[in-house]
């Protein structure tokens, strides 16, 4: 099992910029892959990015060049620094860690999600 702590989010304006931080329980090397959803009133979780235990990234068409995921393996977090924030960046957005299982199953583990909200 895994829990992860989210922190970071907030109120800021158009343009500016948020870092948000995901603190693991266990060593990140031994997670497959963790990454970033976010969640905007009545609209489904959509994957923000990925970053798998080999270093592969994965970024949705909406963040790239804005957004960059990272981690510190000595502190198992993960980061996600969000530049260049748009109103329609506003959702709450949560840290997943995905462990396999399986050789076609795996499990998801989700922090509590924190509010970043993009407004002037």
């Amino acid at each position: 099992q895994v829990q992860l702590v989210e922190s970071g989010g907030g109120l800021v304006q158009p343009g500016g910029s948020l870092r948000l931080s995901c603190a693991a329980s266990r060593s990140i090397f031994s997670i497959n892959a963790m990454g970033w959803y976010r969640q905007a009133p009545g609209k489904q979780r959509e994957l923000v990015a990925a970053m798998s235990s080999g270093g592969r990234i994965n970024y949705a068409d909406s963040v790239k060049g804005r957004f960059t995921i990272s981690r510190d393996n000595a502190k198992n977090t993960v980061y996600l620094q969000m530049n260049s924030l748009k109103p329609e960046d506003t959702a709450v957005y949560y840290c997943n860690a995905h462990l396999i299982t399986g050789p076609r199953s795996g499990d998801d583990y989700w922090g509590q999600g924190t509010q970043v909200t993009v407004s002037s």
